[in-house]
């Protein structure tokens, strides 16, 4: 294997959680017990220090029609208003006519942000359902792969190139990067939001780790990538979203002068020995403590007769279950907001999901997988909180 970054071909293995079926693929009952898996390694390029997987599972098979949706969430809604409003503010409030293109838009989400604020809005999305449900919203989405190809049979140049969540997924890496540089406007902004690895490693959050997520970037790696491509950084900063996200603000190459905030990032990760192979070694270790930590707690529950419900059906929590191996064994089932995932099942461990509006009566304790809407969730369930139902949260953030 060849670096996704760098093309170099002298890795470490740091974390290996096993072979796992695709953490997106819910299953129906007929599938049970007939997914494939793959292995989910990360390994650690000696040359340019990026994270990566060793194992790729074609984008067709994980893109083409999957059940996530960026609208579900209010607080993620919330996010991408204030992305919106944020870099229209700082960047082109003045400008009378401004284009936004969504790598990979979902729901059309992030563009309607885009739209309120009087930009021409054109989304890009592998799914075929949730493209037509942004279409049905009026958000021009286009049901393709984004790359050079396909940005150039669409023809159009961008004041804002938008990819919250999807950078670090792409198969096509320099074919997309390049179709960044070749159609982002010469004084244009490429908003990129990705997970970030400094914060996985710190709150040992490696149910992140999974075959959607190709890359785990640092500020140090992904400008590597882009100086590749004439692009570069030259403002970052850390938010909240998805428990640990840098928003990664890009021009083209000496086209806007660097802040000090990003400097700043940057030379945290220094003092911090971010990119070090140490690191990744000590957060292999900090798993498995992890692990012995979750699976006492819930072997307790079982022995109290507890009924524990899984809350939340999210990607993530797949990697998590399937590495702890947690079943039926010791939770119950699954409960999500997501209607598209009703009556399914979790790949690998077969939880049946049920829609949290339907249930008749509240379980003893949520073990709660969408963990990075921790405050969001407790807001929400003060009233079952006030009843004496414990919320347990496997992943406690300290950023």
């Amino acid at each position: 294997m060849h670096c996704r970054v760098c093309d170099h071909k002298d890795f470490d293995f740091v974390v290996d959680l096993g072979n796992q079926p695709w953490g997106n693929h819910f299953l129906q009952k007929e599938e049970i017990g007939k997914e494939p898996f793959y292995p989910l390694r990360v390994i650690y390029c000696r040359h340019c220090q990026t994270a990566q997987l060793d194992y790729t599972v074609k984008k067709e098979v994980m893109f083409s029609d999957h059940t996530y949706l960026s609208g579900v969430t209010n607080s993620l809604k919330k996010h991408f208003d204030e992305i919106a409003k944020s870099v229209d503010e700082r960047f082109f409030k003045n400008q009378k006519r401004k284009r936004a293109l969504d790598i990979g838009s979902n729901d059309g989400t992030q563009l309607q942000s885009y739209k309120d604020l009087g930009y021409e809005v054109i989304g890009v999305e592998s799914s075929k359902h949730t493209a037509e449900i942004a279409n049905q919203k009026g958000i021009k989405t286009y049901n393709v792969f984004f790359n050079l190809k396909t940005a150039e049979e669409i023809n159009q140049y961008y004041d804002v190139i938008n990819a919250a969540g999807v950078f670090f997924h792409l198969e096509e890496l320099h074919s997309v990067t390049e179709a960044i540089k070749r159609f982002l406007k010469k004084d244009g902004v490429f908003v990129v939001q990705f997970i970030y690895m400094k914060g996985i490693m710190e709150n040992i959050a490696f149910d992140q780790i999974y075959h959607e997520h190709l890359l785990y970037y640092t500020l140090k790696t992904l400008n590597t990538l882009l100086k590749r491509h004439g692009l570069e950084l030259f403002d970052a900063e850390l938010m909240s979203i998805h428990g640990g996200s840098i928003m990664g603000y890009v021009s083209h190459k000496g086209a806007k002068q660097k802040t000090d905030r990003l400097q700043n990032l940057i030379r945290k990760e220094e003092i911090d020995k971010t990119n070090d192979l140490s690191t990744y070694l000590k957060f292999a270790k900090n798993i498995e403590e992890l692990k012995q930590k979750n699976l006492a707690f819930l072997h307790k529950c079982k022995e109290q007769n507890k009924k524990v419900f899984g809350m939340g059906a999210p990607v993530k929590g797949n990697t998590l279950l399937n590495y702890f191996k947690i079943g039926s064994n010791l939770l119950d089932c699954l409960v999500e907001k997501n209607e598209l995932r009703k009556n399914l099942y979790s790949p690998g461990m077969h939880l049946p999901i049920y829609i949290e509006k339907e249930l008749t009566s509240p379980p003893d304790v949520y073990y709660v997988l969408a963990w990075n809407f921790r405050a969001e969730i407790l807001k929400n369930n003060q009233h079952l909180i006030n009843k004496g139902v414990e919320f347990y949260f496997p992943i406690n953030l300290e950023v």
